[in-house]
């Protein structure tokens, strides 16, 4: 009799009978999402493998397993920079403008030092991170050690996916195949490449708030704002109330963000998803009031990360006059 792969222990535990299943260990998601990157499971494997987590329901301590283990994947190894706020933009399809990069760039000339990564998306009749990203001359880092170097310029720094960890890149590809979303769409986000100690992060399914809370609070992240974000990402609906998780040097609470505008109603998917919207928005040349408070908004949210002293009404106020005092002419 030929014995068991090695992998077959973890698709025997998530897809046994329906009382006899059980989650992944913290150690047990690392070994098992080890080998997929690895390449030690044969596709078939990876397909039940992915399956069976989404049809049961992940953890944030099997989310934290194969965070620790995508990050002994990256190409390289022991590379630091001294980054403030970790910036994930891992929404594959963008249905509305990325208006978040604005709120990044503001955060960046408060001074504090932003790393943002993700995947490029799809682009035709979406609007992807990456073309609002270079239409702002943002570096986009070709590895690690260059996003380092890049930090020590800017204090904003893009880096795509596949250019530090490829092996978590090729889980994302598997959608096609398999017609839906994987783990991969919700730990990826949680990377950190340079353990920033301040972490944004935006959901589209308020559920996975308490999942990325949980990966967050299991890998020891110190600080993080986690909140239903405009498709996906990690922009604040001001037309809403905002019940962010965060954790503040590693305590739970509860943040109740006010609405910024009593508008009810802006069809984020009906907008002009051209980059330069982004650019005429900067400019002050676009009358937008909800994008306008959303970004506004967004930033409120990291600044408070940064200085958890402000109460709500004073961080929306200091987002505001970052805004408003911004250089309309600077990426003319």
């Amino acid at each position: 009799m030929t014995a068991d792969h090695p992998f077959a222990q973890y698709l025997r535990a998530l897809g046994k009978g329906p009382k006899m299943w059980r989650d992944l260990s913290f150690e047990e998601a690392f070994d098992a999402m080890d080998m997929v990157l690895g390449d030690r499971v044969d596709p078939l494997q990876l397909g039940a493998f992915l399956l069976l987590l989404r049809r049961k329901g992940e953890t944030g301590e099997e989310f934290a397993g194969m965070v620790a283990a995508a990050r002994a994947h990256f190409l390289e190894q022991g590379v630091a920079a001294a980054v403030d706020f970790d910036w994930p933009s891992y929404a594959d399809r963008h249905r509305q403008q990325p208006w978040f990069i604005l709120a990044a760039i503001l955060l960046a000339d408060q001074g504090f030092r932003v790393l943002m990564h993700g995947i490029a998306g799809f682009s035709e009749n979406y609007a992807p991170t990456r073309p609002g990203i270079e239409l702002f001359h943002v570096k986009q880092a070709h590895s690690l050690s260059d996003a380092a170097a890049g930090l020590e310029e800017s204090n904003l720094v893009y880096l795509g996916l596949e250019n530090f960890c490829p092996a978590v890149q090729t889980l994302f590809e598997l959608r096609p195949m398999l017609g839906v979303r994987t783990a991969v769409n919700t730990f990826a986000r949680d990377l950190n490449p340079f353990r920033a100690p301040y972490q944004l992060q935006g959901v589209f399914h308020p559920p996975y708030k308490a999942l990325h809370l949980g990966t967050a609070m299991a890998l020891g992240q110190p600080n993080t704002a986690i909140f239903k974000g405009g498709g996906g990402e990690v922009l604040r609906n001001p037309m809403k109330p905002a019940l962010a998780d965060a954790l503040v040097e590693g305590e739970h609470i509860v943040q109740e963000w006010p609405a910024l505008t009593e508008e009810t109603t802006y069809k984020w998917r009906e907008e002009d998803l051209s980059p330069m919207q982004l650019l005429k928005m900067w400019q002050g040349k676009l009358t937008l009031p909800v994008p306008e408070l959303a970004i506004i908004g967004t930033l409120a949210i990291a600044l408070k990360m940064a200085e958890p002293s402000l109460d709500f009404r004073a961080a929306d106020t200091r987002a505001r006059d970052i805004w408003e005092c911004r250089d309309r002419a600077r990426f003319g």
